[in-house]
Formats: structure tokens, C-alpha cells, sequence
């Protein structure tokens, strides 16, 4: 056991992961009614098989062979001089055979009719499926905002499942090309282990009634802290009032996006600026792209904290610029100056290549003053 341990470690081989829930339990049920049948089968071929040993004095493994042929009616015939009373086990035996066969046809119909069998099977494949993502997006609902972005999800390569209560949810995924889903109300605890959240980076909830946004946020929230998770999940969500956006907040929304305000804004910008839309098409909104944007936090043990950002020198690690800066009360400085201090709870927004701004988050995280610094 040591030995295939090792060799498994050496060969990088992992376990495949199972799924938190697994329908193993509703297969069985289904699959129940096929024990009568089978039952029956066995019983009819040791019937047979001690029948033309005791009549015909047949070896065991011609009785076994007789009993098929003449049980599942291939008409292959005697395979060896059979009595009187053996042929009229025969024909018993056939009508038996043929009885015990329409029967089992019969329930194998009955249950393909219902459909309940063959839909657990592949909901119970796409389980599988589901647990080898990591970091990915549970998306919650399905409706236009949906459509829209798990469109970008994939022209992105960012993994993601969505979850929607939906009877038709097959037919929905298979239009819009959703690789991965889960028909279940997406505030449930079945909903949440179905999508493998604790291996996820975050869950979107976009549904146009704000009480579902907060039963997803709730629940969220609350399997995080059943987990112990380190990192808390990433939750965005959508709003239309300034109300309700701030509520959303106030129960674990990290992020909520209002599409009537966002519209307005990005129209507002575009027509006065209407360049700036192919600047941000293609530099912003494409993952494979050499351009990237983002916001980092400084952690309360970096070496940055309490120093100028003339003393940090960033741009010299990492080709990074440093666009700007949000204090812990929100407040956002563009293009700082050089004298501009990094404070408690502050976030440097950089623009550089993804992998620039990567190393730049992980030289942020450290708490002594990298080697190159003092060179």
C-alpha cells in the first residue's frame, strides 16, 4: 500500500472528486424495480439447469446451456438426446421463459417512459463534472443578464455553473451553451453543494427580485461559515434602487452592480468621449488581452504600509503603474503623487499585464522589504 502511495505521489495521480452530493441513493431507487426481473432470471436458469441434470442426466455445464438456449428461445435446438419428459420441461420451461421476458420488457418500458431514470443518470454525470471545477462562478437565476454574462464567461475561459429552478433549465443550457448547471432553487443547501461552492471563487445571484438576491446572499454566507472558508466568497449582485443597493451590501454583497445606472453612465462617457468605447472593448473587457486593470488591497503587514509611493518604487518590480488609490472610507485619489502615503486599509488601483499585476499582489503581500529594494 506504501509502495502504490508513493508511486501515485510520484506520478502526480489524484483521487477524481466526488461531488458533495451524490444521487447514488435515487439511482438505486430507480433502478429497484429491475430486481424482480433479475430475480426471476436467475431463478428460471437454476430451474432449468437442475431440471435436465435430474431428468436428462445432463452435465452442469450442458444443463447451463441447454437452459439458456431453450430460456431465451434462440431455437439452437437439443444439444443432446432429450426424453419425453424432458421435452415437456422444455416447453414449460420456454413458456416460462417467454413469460418472465415480456415482464421484464414491460417494467424496463415503464420506467424509460417516466424519464426520472435517464435524468438522474445525467444530472449524476454532470455532478461528477461539477466537482473537478475550482474557482469558478455559481451564477444564480437565468434570464437576459444571465445570457449575457456567461457569453463573456466564455470568451473568457472563466469557468462557471448556473443554477436556476427552471423544469426546461436542459433545453435553456443547451441555447445559450451552458456547459454546466444545477435545476435546484438557488438558495438551498442542495443548490450550493450541486454547484460545489467550496470550491469556488464567488456566486453572482442576478434575479430581478431583490428577496432572492438576499436568500442567495444569506445563504452564501452562512456555508461559508459551516466550511470555516479563509477566504470569504466573492458576491455580486445586481439592484435598481439606491436602497436597495445598500441593503444588498449591508447583508454580504461585496460588490452590486445597478445596470440602469451603469448604462447611463457608460452612455454618458461614450458620448462624450466616443473613442474611449474600442479603447475599452479592447483592453478592459478581454481576458487575453496585454492590458489589465485591477484593485489591490495592502494587507495591515506589508512592508508598503505608511510609506510614499516614491519610496515603494512598484513600477520597478513589476511594470505596473499606479492609477490610483481608495482609502479605507472609500474616498479614491487619481493619479497620485509620489509624496501620496499608503495608509491602513488602502487599495492601489494598477494597470499592467495580468501576470505583471499577479506578481505586484504577491510583492504586496510580503512583509519585509524585498531583496531588490536594497539593491
Amino acid at each position: 500500500m506504501k509502495f502504490f502511495k508513493k508511486l501515485k505521489k510520484f506520478l502526480h495521480w489524484r483521487e477524481p472528486k466526488k461531488p458533495e452530493i451524490d444521487l447514488d441513493t435515487e439511482l438505486y431507487q430507480h433502478l429497484a424495480p429491475f430486481r424482480l426481473p433479475l430475480i426471476l432470471t436467475v431463478l428460471m436458469m437454476l430451474i432449468g439447469t437442475l431440471g435436465y441434470i435430474i431428468i436428462d442426466n445432463f452435465s452442469l455445464m450442458d444443463a447451463i446451456y441447454q437452459t439458456g438456449i431453450t430460456f431465451t428461445t434462440v431455437g439452437y435446438g437439443e444439444i443432446a438426446p432429450i426424453s419425453d419428459a424432458g421435452r415437456l420441461f422444455t416447453i414449460t420451461l420456454i413458456i416460462l421463459g417467454f413469460g418472465v421476458f415480456s415482464f421484464s420488457v414491460g417494467i424496463l418500458v415503464e420506467v424509460l417512459n417516466k424519464g426520472e431514470l435517464l435524468k438522474i443518470i445525467k444530472e449524476r454525470s454532470m455532478l461528477y463534472d461539477i466537482a473537478r471545477l475550482k474557482n469558478h462562478y455559481v451564477i444564480c437565476n437565468h434570464n437576459e443578464y444571465t445570457i449575457q454574462l456567461t457569453l463573456q464567461f466564455r470568451q473568457n475561459h472563466i469557468p462557471f455553473v448556473v443554477v436556476d429552478p427552471a423544469e426546461n433549465l436542459e433545453e435553456i443550457a443547451k441555447k445559450y451553451d451552458y456547459p454546466y448547471y444545477v435545476q435546484e432553487e438557488p438558495h438551498t443547501e442542495t443548490a450550493l453543494a450541486k454547484a460545489h461552492l467550496s470550491s469556488a471563487k464567488g456566486i453572482i445571484t442576478l434575479s430581478s427580485n431583490i428577496a432572492d438576491n438576499i436568500a442567495v446572499i444569506a445563504s452564501a454566507r452562512l456555508h461559508e461559515k459551516e466550511i470555516k472558508r479563509r477566504r470569504p466568497y466573492f458576491i455580486l449582485t445586481n439592484a435598481n434602487t439606491l436602497s436597495d443597493i445598500e441593503k444588498l451590501k449591508k447583508l454580504g454583497a461585496d460588490s452590486v452592480v445597478s445596470p440602469t445606472k451603469l448604462m447611463a453612465q457608460r452612455m454618458s462617457a461614450i458620448s462624450q468621449r466616443p473613442e474611449m468605447e474600442n479603447i475599452l472593448e479592447q483592453f478592459l473587457y478581454k481576458k487575453d488581452t496585454p492590458l489589465d486593470i485591477e484593485e489591490i488591497k495592502i494587507p495591515s503587514y506589508s512592508w508598503m504600509l505608511f510609506k510614499k509611493l516614491k519610496d515603494i518604487k512598484l513600477p520597478l518590480y513589476q511594470k505596473v503603474n499606479i492609477v490610483g488609490i481608495r482609502d479605507d472610507k472609500g474616498n479614491f485619489i487619481p493619479m497620485p503623487g509620489e509624496d501620496t502615503i499608503i495608509t491602513q486599509g488602502a487599495k492601489l488601483m494598477l494597470i499592467g499585464s495580468s501576470e505583471s499585476i499577479r506578481l505586484a499582489k504577491k510583492i504586496a503581500r510580503k512583509k519585509m522589504r524585498p531583496e531588490m529594494e536594497s539593491k
